[in-house]
């Protein structure tokens, strides 16, 4: 799998999307709009980053330009999937993830880019590896003392009516 192009400049771009590392050391940018986006659920995703999953946006590789940081940048191969993830040396966000099959194509963890990346994520890989703690939209209410701090309510439990419950005799 081939590196991303430094300083390469894409064709037709009119405006960038700007994104960085957690340390800042690694910039990178690309062409606006990103081709597409998505949610990762495979147990892949959530080892690389350590979350339930990753939201990536895809862009095309001759619109990728790698700012500065190129030299802090480290990269894992996994040959028997045949992907390439790429990280910040000092930090180690997530930059880049490479698929062979998708040569032209290179993958960024949204979460890098404050901006609009001109793709809303609206398809989900993997979700049937979803682990069973992910957030699954169940409603939440605030958490009483804890300000911006929401919370799963646990089900209320039925309360059974002293009445309507048979009294055992004994004889």
């Amino acid at each position: 799998m081939k590196q991303p192009a430094r300083g390469k400049l894409g064709k037709g771009s009119t405006a960038t999307v700007s994104g960085q590392c957690v340390c800042g050391r690694v910039r990178l940018e690309f062409d606006f709009p990103a081709f597409w986006a998505w949610h990762d659920h495979s147990r892949a995703a959530q080892h690389a980053h350590g979350a339930a999953y990753a939201t990536y946006v895809g862009v095309w590789r001759s619109r990728l330009r790698i700012v500065s940081g190129h030299d802090r940048i480290v990269r894992f191969e996994d040959r028997s999937r045949r992907t390439a993830r790429n990280f910040c040396a000092i930090c180690g966000t997530p930059l880049l993830f490479e698929r062979a099959r998708s040569r032209n194509m290179v993958n960024l963890p949204r979460a890098l880019f404050e901006t609009r990346t001109g793709r809303e994520p609206r398809y989900h890989i993997a979700l049937d590896e979803s682990p069973e703690w992910a957030y699954r939209g169940e409603p939440l209410g605030p958490l009483k003392g804890y300000p911006g701090v929401l919370w799963s309510r646990p089900g209320k439990k039925r309360r059974i009516a002293k009445a309507s419950v048979p009294r055992q005799t004994t004889r």
